[in-house]
């Protein structure tokens, strides 16, 4: 297993206008140990991809995911939206992660954009509209030659696929061959019975993991047993990454930099 940080381009690139700050922490992140970073891009037409790729050489830096979480509430665009435009606007907007992902890399994650539940809206109608979606994003990362990936998240964030068992049914609903499960302990803390237990059912469909403490925090900060998680995802014979998606507390440098000294000794890999 190898690990990945979770930094947004939006955010470290200033609305693209100064690179400086994202090949900054690009830098540190290979420092601290990271072999790689899950991007959070709100809208890949806004990102100059040129620079990004730059940067991420520059860094020695593999991507394993980009993250979508921001199209979804900071423009509102969600696959279980009342308004047809905005579906389809929800839609468009993964294929162009899609397209930004075949250049540089990594899988294209589904999470809060699959939307909720609106009024006046039955959950029938909602959970196919999301299916519809999920789908189209498949078939765009097709033709992109691009992978995607599938979060269960908790009841507090979402009324649509809380649990690992809701991730599995949604996989075989839509049976593309290009879509997998992620997975996140933080979410898996608050909805599964038994953590473990849960990865060992969902198998070789889980092709990547997010890993958060309980309180959202890097792990160590709260009272998920990563061993645990490590040694049943390793009997498992997972192989791709951890993901630190943390909280920046203190702040992002500090948050980041425990996070990978934590997964590193817990995967036996202290020497950088």
């Amino acid at each position: 297993m190898q690990i990945s940080a979770v930094i947004s381009v939006d955010e470290l690139t200033r609305n693209g206008a100064d690179w400086a700050p994202l090949a900054a922490m690009l830098e540190r992140c290979r420092t601290w140990g990271y072999d790689a970073v899950e991007l959070a891009v709100r809208d890949p037409a806004r990102v100059d991809a040129r620079a990004l790729e730059q940067a991420l050489q520059s860094a020695g830096l593999a991507v394993a995911a980009l993250a979508t979480g921001t199209a979804y509430s900071a423009d509102g665009l969600s696959f279980t939206h009342p308004d047809a435009g905005v579906r389809r606007a929800a839609r468009e907007r993964i294929a162009d992660h899609c397209r930004l992902a075949a250049r540089v890399g990594g899988f294209v994650i589904l999470g809060l954009v699959r939307g909720r539940v609106s009024p006046g809206v039955t959950r029938e109608q909602a959970e196919a509209w999301m299916d519809e979606g999920v789908a189209a994003s498949c078939e765009a990362g097709a033709r992109a030659g691009v992978r995607l990936l599938f979060e269960p998240i908790n009841r507090y964030e979402t009324d649509l696929v809380h649990t690992v068992e809701e991730g599995l049914a949604l996989l075989d609903r839509i049976r593309a061959p290009n879509l997998g499960l992620l997975v996140d302990t933080f979410h898996m803390n608050i909805e599964e019975a038994d953590i473990c237990e849960s990865l060992r059912r969902a198998g070789a469909r889980v092709h990547h993991v997010h890993a958060a403490d309980s309180n959202r925090c890097y792990p160590g900060a709260g009272h998920v047993d990563f061993g645990a998680v490590i040694q049943a995802l390793e009997a498992m014979g997972y192989r791709g990454y951890l993901s630190a998606e943390i909280l920046p507390r203190p702040d992002l440098e500090a948050s980041l930099e425990r996070a990978a000294a934590n997964l590193r000794r817990l995967l036996g890999r202290d020497e950088l």
